[in-house]
């Protein structure tokens, strides 16, 4: 049985505190990151948040950089072509086609997550998720519950002049409480240490954003992995990204370590498993069950 999502909010105090923490993570970057300018680095290009993020962001953005955005596409998907991905190291054709489905079609999918948490790294993370998550609109997994069932809504940013497609934005709502839990932009893009396309996530925050970089690879029985667990700059990974004054990026590639395995159950149910690590220490994993919308 799917269980409700019960609320629980930060307190005065600990909104001053996810404030202040929220704050020394962007100074952290800002002062000790890599400055690089989108011309040397274009794959880390994407768009910069607000102070708060959440479902508004998409429309704000789109006004900003002369983008449309289109909120009525039933058939809208992270990427119009699955085909984007492939590359010496990588078959899109030996994908499940209910997979490719859904990474072409994602409007028409639901998601129901379980949340796991564990090992000896899941406290940080959990504390910046209580404390910033919801101050900024922006990573606010519940905490409070093991399980959420997530509204899927595709917004895709079209260029009026081209009809291109930068980016394709997924916004992920509680069920429950109909709050933003996570705003991601989707696009592909090409990396100067290794061959081939890449997916690339763009998680906007104030002043700047956490960019993830996958690896596409074939698994068995036509199953799907992204990978992001690069350690050097340029390779498939985590980056904390912050916007300075003169346009240039202070960039800090985080040693954090994502693996998404797509697959097709022996019922033929569509399910992910996404895991978060740590120098290799797992302390996040959601386990995703995903139905067309409407079955």
């Amino acid at each position: 049985m799917k269980q409700k999502t019960r609320t629980v909010r930060p307190n005065a105090l600990e909104v001053r505190l996810g404030n202040v923490l929220e704050w020394s993570i962007q100074s952290w970057v800002s002062t000790t990151g890599r400055k690089v300018r989108i011309a040397e680095a274009p794959w880390l290009e994407g768009p910069i948040g607000n102070n708060y993020i959440g479902a508004e962001f998409y429309e704000g953005y789109a006004r900003e950089v002369g983008l449309d955005a289109v909120t009525d596409d039933d058939d809208a998907g992270l990427l119009p072509d699955f085909c984007a991905l492939a590359g010496e190291r990588f078959d899109p054709s030996l994908v499940h086609s209910e997979i490719r489905d859904f990474y072409e079609r994602t409007a028409r999918y639901d998601l129901f997550a379980q949340i796991g948490w564990s090992g000896p790294f899941k406290h940080p993370p959990r504390t910046l998720i209580y404390l910033v998550g919801h101050n900024v609109g922006q990573f606010d997994i519940p905490l409070s519950t093991p399980a959420v069932a997530m509204k899927n809504e595709l917004i895709c940013l079209e260029d009026p002049l081209t009809n291109e497609t930068p980016y394709a934005g997924w916004l992920r709502r509680s069920v429950s409480t109909g709050e933003a839990m996570l705003a991601g932009l989707y696009t592909t893009c090409g990396l100067p240490r290794a061959r081939g396309r890449f997916f690339k996530g763009v998680y906007p925050l104030p002043g700047g954003s956490a960019t993830t970089i996958f690896r596409p690879e074939n698994g068995p029985d036509g199953s799907f992995a992204l990978i992001s667990d690069g350690r050097r700059f340029g390779e498939a990974g985590y980056y904390r990204i912050h916007r300075t004054d003169d346009g240039a990026l202070r960039v800090k590639c985080v040693p954090m370590e994502e693996t998404i395995h797509v697959f097709v159950d022996s019922e033929g149910v569509l399910q992910a498993r996404h895991a978060f690590a740590i120098l290799r220490a797992r302390f996040l994993d959601l386990h995703y069950e995903i139905s067309r919308r409407g079955s």
